[in-house]
C-alpha cells in the first residue's frame, strides 16, 4: 500500500521490527498501524480536547 509514510531513527526501526517478528505481525507496518489503533483509540474515547491534551502529554507527545 502506497500512501503516507513516517521516519524513524534506525534504534526505533529495530525495535520495531524486533516486536513485529515476536508477535506474529505479516510486517512492521503492520504492528505500527496495531499500535496507533490502541493508542487512537484510548485518545478518541476521552471526553474532551482538554482530556486529550492530557492524555498525549502524558504519553510524551506534547510539552
Amino acid at each position: 500500500m502506497l500512501g503516507p509514510s513516517i521516519k524513524l531513527n534506525k534504534a526505533l526501526w529495530a525495535k520495531v521490527k524486533k516486536s513485529a517478528d515476536a508477535g506474529g505481525y505479516s510486517s512492521p507496518q503492520e504492528f505500527v498501524e496495531h499500535v496507533l489503533e490502541k493508542e487512537l483509540a484510548k485518545v478518541e474515547t476521552s471526553a474532551s480536547d482538554e482530556e486529550i491534551a492530557k492524555k498525549l502529554q502524558g504519553l510524551g507527545y506534547l510539552d
